[in-house]
Formats: C-alpha cells, sequence, structure tokens
C-alpha cells in the first residue's frame, strides 16, 4: 500500500503503471487489466473503473434492503472473479470539503491474529465469492453487465461468481493472508449455512474492530493510492454527501492458492506470535 501526493498523471498513464506493476511482480502473461460487469456504460476507457458518489448513492438507493453499515463495505476487488486483482490505482479527482478517506486492513495481520488451531482450520476451506448484484447495478444504469472477457480469458461469462481458499498465500511475498471480505464473500462451502455465516462474521469483524491493523488515507485532489488486493481489503467512510470521483486501474493477477508451508508475516520477519 503506498500514497502519493498530487500526481498529475493521465488515464493511460495510470494504466501504465498500474499494469507494469503486476507485470514486476510476475502475473502471468494472460492476465491484463479487468474490465469490470458494469463499466461498458462509461466514455472511459473499458478497463478504467470511475469511482463516483452519485453511483454509490444510486447503488444503494436500488437495494434498500441490504446493510448500510460502513462495516459491510470493506472488501478486496472482484474476487468475484476466477482470475482476481493483484494490484489497483486509485486516482482521486473530485473531493468533499470533509469526510470520504477510505482504510485498508491488512490481511496478513488478521491471520496472524487467529489462533493456530483456527489458522490450521480455516487452511482447509474455500469459500464463494459473488458480484452477481452488478447485473442489476447495469440494468439501473439502463445497460446490460459486460460478459464478454474481462482481462483474462477464465474471466467471461454471466456468473460473476468464483470460489477461493479461505486462506491465500501472496506469490511475491510468500506470506499468508485472510481471503475473505464482507462484500464478496458469500458462503464458505465446506460448511453448513448457518456455520458460514457465524464464522464469516467474525472474520469480518477482525478487520472492522481492530483498529491497529489498518491505515486511514484522507485524500487530496489529485492523490494516488496503489495497494495489493491480494494482502489487504479497504472500504470507503460513508460520511460525506458532496461529489466525490476517481479513475480506477485494477490490475489481474493469478488464481489464488495456499501454499501450506508458507509462513506468516510474522512468522518470515521474526516477530512473536499474537497469541
Amino acid at each position: 500500500l503506498a500514497f502519493f501526493r498530487n500526481q498529475q498523471l493521465d488515464i493511460t498513464e495510470l494504466k501504465e503503471v498500474i499494469n507494469r506493476l503486476g507485470k514486476l511482480s510476475g502475473k502471468p502473461d494472460a492476465s491484463l487489466l479487468h474490465i469490470h460487469p458494469t463499466e461498458r456504460s462509461s466514455e472511459l476507457p473499458d478497463d478504467i473503473s470511475t469511482i463516483t458518489s452519485a453511483r454509490f448513492a444510486n447503488y444503494h438507493k436500488h437495494r434498500a434492503t441490504q446493510s448500510r453499515f460502513a462495516s459491510r463495505g470493506w472488501h478486496s476487488d472482484i474476487t468475484f472473479e476466477p482470475i482476481p486483482s493483484d494490484f489497483a490505482g486509485l486516482h482521486i479527482k473530485t473531493l468533499p470539503e470533509t469526510g470520504g478517506d477510505t482504510l485498508w486492513g491488512s490481511a496478513y495481520e488478521a491471520y496472524d491474529r487467529l489462533t493456530p488451531a483456527l489458522q490450521s482450520f480455516l487452511e482447509g476451506l474455500t469459500a464463494v465469492h459473488d458480484g452477481n448484484q452488478f447485473h442489476q447495478v447495469a440494468a439501473n444504469e439502463g445497460v446490460k453487465a459486460f460478459t464478454d472477457v474481462r482481462g483474462h480469458p477464465a474471466n467471461v461469462g454471466a456468473d460473476f461468481s468464483a470460489v477461493h481458499p479461505v486462506i491465500r498465500t501472496n506469490p511475491v511475498t510468500g506470506w499468508k493472508g485472510l481471503f475473505v471480505n464482507p462484500v464478496f464473500t458469500k458462503r464458505i462451502v465446506e460448511l453448513s449455512k448457518d456455520e458460514s455465516d457465524l464464522l464469516l462474521d467474525y472474520l469480518g469483524k477482525i478487520w472492522t474492530q481492530n483498529h491497529d491493523l489498518q491505515v486511514r488515507f484522507k485524500w487530496n485532489k489529485n492523490d494516488l493510492a496503489i495497494w495489493s488486493n491480494t494482502s489487504t481489503v479497504h472500504s470507503a467512510t460513508f460520511d460525506f454527501t458532496d461529489p466525490r470521483a476517481g479513475d480506477r486501474a485494477v490490475s489481474l493477477g493469478e488464481k489464488p492458492y495456499l501454499d501450506p508451508s508458507a509462513p506468516s508475516r510474522r512468522q518470515a520477519l521474526g516477530h512473536p506470535s499474537f497469541h
């Protein structure tokens, strides 16, 4: 996770920076920039997402039965794809006078907060990540969701869902991290619904209720944030009504995997166990 103040870069440069970061980190040749299912309605290139407060408000207006608690907004980008994101960058152009911060949480530290017994249990589990709500999001904007190839040959079709390991190994650092999030992770495959709901609720609270594993960034105009979707989750704060907008580029990485022999971050750095 890195922040750069007052960056004067255009969309082409943003795309180049994020795609090159993925390439330098060893992503497969077939992994390009992601095309979001709702972005074909934008005037920008297909592989640039527009992040705006207006779209956010419209989304929630049509989902009155869904939770609007900020704690439910934590996510890693596009984990509903079979080949999800490795890195993403957001370049903010328009800001409210106050509010509109973004928080990130560490998947490494979330894993290290678990007891060894729970770590071992979770390493045998997989979870469904579902983004099929984007069909309705697109319909609300008067378009159909984009179902063609979305930056990788495996990311294709109208079913915006995938199954990934609950614990994931970062291919660059080799460290284990927790790979579930409140927005897209709907069910742990190997558990009953009740067991899955209880466990996912607990795992989500590791991020939302432990401020010491979070970073909060207050944006200024033209600031750029770049983050790893493999090892972080993030959420905007729900504390503004004035316009907020920016351009986002999302690089695709590899199919998530778990190396059981991989260390945690604390183990790799020789830090004492949390427990």
